[in-house]
């Protein structure tokens, strides 16, 4: 049997993967910082619930310790501060890369080469549109992400051989609880894109599931832009 470790499972597209995972047969670990709303996804799933605050190293290191062997690992778990460049403080810097960066690597670091070990395993890390394209107001998320997605191609290249797959999705405008603040801004960036709509959790879990699953077997080291093709008219 699968068993899935997701970050930033307590909530939007975390939850949905998870519940998704679940469905299929997998053994789910969630982590977040709220117990109460872990232990409820840990029920609906008949999963495990790990508390960690990804932006503290050691809780980075007892949650590997404590999900010992997994056979996907979704680092979805992520953090934002928008605003002007000279706006940005240190603290907000340092967290965003805490979460986005520093967190996927050593949870990589720590789960990966057992992966490797058993000759199977995948990664899919949750990026971000602002990675790849220039946006105003989003320049420290938007480096954090793009580390995160040079880290992809690395680990493709590192792990690969042993079989371990990894791969990212590039995510548009996607309605989540976090998102739900930006009101009818959410609308005005999804209207952009080509298809016009913004993503909905349960979509984007499909798209972690299948770079997870057996069927894409071939794909490693992929970012896939999952941003009703926004990406196309860059």
């Amino acid at each position: 049997m699968t068993t899935a470790l997701i970050t930033g499972g307590t909530s939007g597209i975390g939850r949905a993967t998870a519940h998704l995972f679940s469905r299929r047969g997998a053994t789910v670990i969630v982590t977040g910082r709220d117990e109460t709303r872990g232990q409820a996804v840990a029920a609906e799933t008949g999963g495990r619930f790990i508390q960690a605050d990804l932006a503290v190293p050691e809780d980075v290191r007892r949650l590997a310790a404590e999900a010992g062997e997994v056979d996907v690992l979704v680092n979805n778990a992520g953090y934002w501060e928008l605003g002007p460049t000279a706006d940005t403080t240190e603290a907000g810097f340092e967290a965003m890369n805490a979460v986005n960066v520093r967190a996927p690597f050593f949870l990589t670091a720590a789960l990966a080469p057992p992966m490797a070990a058993r000759g199977h395993g995948a990664i899919v890390n949750v990026s971000t549109m602002v990675a790849a394209r220039g946006a105003a107001g989003m320049a420290a998320y938007g480096a954090s992400k793009a580390a995160l997605e040079a880290l992809t191609r690395s680990w493709a290249a590192e792990f690969g051989p042993a079989g371990v797959r990894v791969n990212a999705v590039a995510l548009g405008p996607s309605r989540t609880e976090v998102t739900q603040s930006m009101g009818d801004l959410l609308d005005t960036l999804a209207a952009a894109s080509p298809l016009g709509r913004a993503n909905e959790p349960d979509e984007v879990a499909q798209v972690i599931a299948y770079l997870a699953g057996e069927d894409a077997r071939p794909i490693t080291g992929a970012v896939l832009a999952v941003d009703a093709g926004r990406v196309a008219t860059l």
